[in-house]
């Protein structure tokens, strides 16, 4: 064939390798755009993420800085306190276990009972009883507080009981002036006890050996994992008949000559308020109404407990947790936040 007949030929090698390397950086420069965008977007969800920290930080400490705000200034009397200006009777409660931390503590009900007696409109302070006993210490302070106020006050003192007086609540009953019980309140049980457990037996018959070194050699004197001896009983009982003696002249005390003492009443037995009264343990059947309307005549009644309310509670839980507590908070919040 001639030349002029031949089938013209193309190079198209070259031609689509351009075409695709056009093709292919739009697709590059939207990946990039892409990649970018997303560490945008990244960085400022960490930010977002580290503003929510610390305005949760923020505000965990604003409400530490309320709590302790509102236990400071709102601490004391439930009632009015000092702050009337009328005649009338000022009431201090001792309910629940008496002991040391409780709201029935030594530190709070003295505490109340002086702001009650400082009170020149206060006619009289009655101690409002609902408690089964706890502390001797305690009830020991508490006693001896009221016969010292009694004496530089000039100002009587009664004890109204409610369902129970009894071991180191009546106590601190018998240093008021007269005590008033309902007839089936629950009055008496002077006396005292110690008790525990012993797991000898148990542990021979499970064949573990109790391993305990002292130096001193009663230092292990009431521990539960070794045999009693004669000697540590005596020791004991003897202490606790000294406690024993020093409640029966607390009771012999504060209730003198209206006592009429029975082989059984500092044997730890209690009584109904009805039998309480006829016992000389209880002087009449009132209730607190009656005694602030008949015997001090002033019916107007004003609450000067001290109680631990909530905001100091929860400001004394933040206060031992928020060292490590908080700081995790914040931190597993981050995390799910991120």
């Amino acid at each position: 064939m001639n030349e002029s007949s031949k089938e013209p030929t193309y190079d198209m090698g070259a031609n689509v390798s351009d075409s695709a390397s056009e093709a292919s950086q739009p697709t590059a420069a939207v990946s990039e755009q892409s990649l970018l965008e997303k560490l945008v977007m990244a960085t400022i969800e960490e930010k977002k993420a580290a503003r929510r920290s610390r305005n949760i930080g923020r505000g965990i400490w604003l409400v530490i800085a309320l709590l302790v705000g509102w236990a400071m200034f709102g601490k004391g009397c439930s009632g009015k306190g000092g702050n009337s200006v009328s005649a009338h009777t000022a009431v201090v409660e001792i309910k629940g276990e008496i002991a040391d931390g409780a709201d029935a503590s030594a530190d709070n009900i003295v505490g109340a009972m002086r702001t009650a007696f400082a009170e020149p409109n206060a006619q009289a302070v009655v101690l409002l009883i609902n408690s089964p006993g706890g502390s001797p210490v305690q009830a020991g302070i508490i006693n001896d507080e009221i016969t010292r106020l009694k004496l530089k006050h000039k100002k009587p003192v009664y004890a109204v009981v409610e369902e129970s007086c009894a071991s180191a609540a009546y106590y601190i009953a018998v240093a008021a002036d007269k005590i008033y019980v309902d007839k089936a309140s629950i009055v008496g049980s002077i006396g005292v006890l110690m008790d525990g457990f012993g797991f000898t037996g148990i542990m021979d018959k499970l064949g573990v050996e109790r391993r305990l070194m002292t130096a001193g050699e009663n230092k292990g004197f009431l521990d539960p994992f070794s045999p009693q001896t004669a000697p540590h009983k005596a020791y004991a009982q003897a202490m606790l008949n000294q406690i024993h003696q020093q409640f029966i002249t607390a009771v012999k005390n504060g209730r003198g000559a209206r006592l009429k003492e029975t082989p059984e009443t500092f044997s730890g037995l209690f009584w109904s308020g009805q039998q309480a009264v006829t016992m000389g343990l209880a002087d009449e059947l009132r209730s607190l109404d009656g005694v602030a309307r008949d015997v001090v005549k002033a019916e107007e009644l004003i609450d000067y407990t001290q109680r631990e309310n909530v905001a100091e509670k929860l400001a004394k839980r933040f206060g031992a947790s928020i060292g490590e507590g908080a700081v995790k908070a914040m931190r597993s919040e981050a995390q799910q936040i991120r």
